[in-house]
């Protein structure tokens, strides 16, 4: 039998607190209920001021309304991570940038898009940071996530053939 080819993800926030691991709780729901089981999925914040802290618990909750539990906890980015995954997401261009600038070779260049890279709806968007927003903001970002993230699921799944 033929082994299946694991395509790792990364997504990527300024704290690792509410966007990025929002993203990598949906991916992971949505493979989960797909029954797909070829993708490794994480994230992480470029900055380091809450390694370690569970997402933030507006996130959670948006999220779980939702059926999406996120688990994580807060990482900072390391320039190890161009090699080990296969995407990289980035919440917002700055974000985007901060990663372009870092990325030194073609190839881990070329694994970087915005989250919603591959949305029918947000395409080309940035996740807008709901931290010092209203509730309802939480419930964007999900929106937001949920579509870009079906769409970037059928993508790997389409590159697999």
């Amino acid at each position: 039998m033929e082994e299946q080819k694991v395509t790792r993800v990364l997504f990527v926030c300024m704290g690792n607190i509410c966007r990025s691991p929002a993203a990598e709780g949906v991916l992971k729901h949505l493979t989960h209920q797909a029954g797909y089981t070829g993708c490794e999925i994480a994230s992480c914040g470029i900055g380091n001021w809450h390694v370690g802290s569970v997402p933030d618990m507006r996130m959670q909750e948006t999220a779980k309304q939702r059926g999406i539990f996120l688990t994580s906890r807060a990482q900072q980015f390391k320039f190890a991570f161009f090699d080990d995954y296969d995407y990289i997401l980035a919440s917002d261009r700055e974000i985007l940038k901060i990663l372009y600038e870092h990325a030194k070779k073609t190839e881990h260049k070329a694994k970087i898009f915005l989250m919603t890279e591959f949305s029918l709806l947000y395409k080309g968007q940035e996740v807008p940071d709901p931290y010092y927003e209203p509730e309802r903001a939480f419930d964007l970002v999900i929106d937001m996530l949920e579509d870009s993230c079906n769409g970037l699921l059928t993508h790997i799944r389409q590159a697999e053939k």
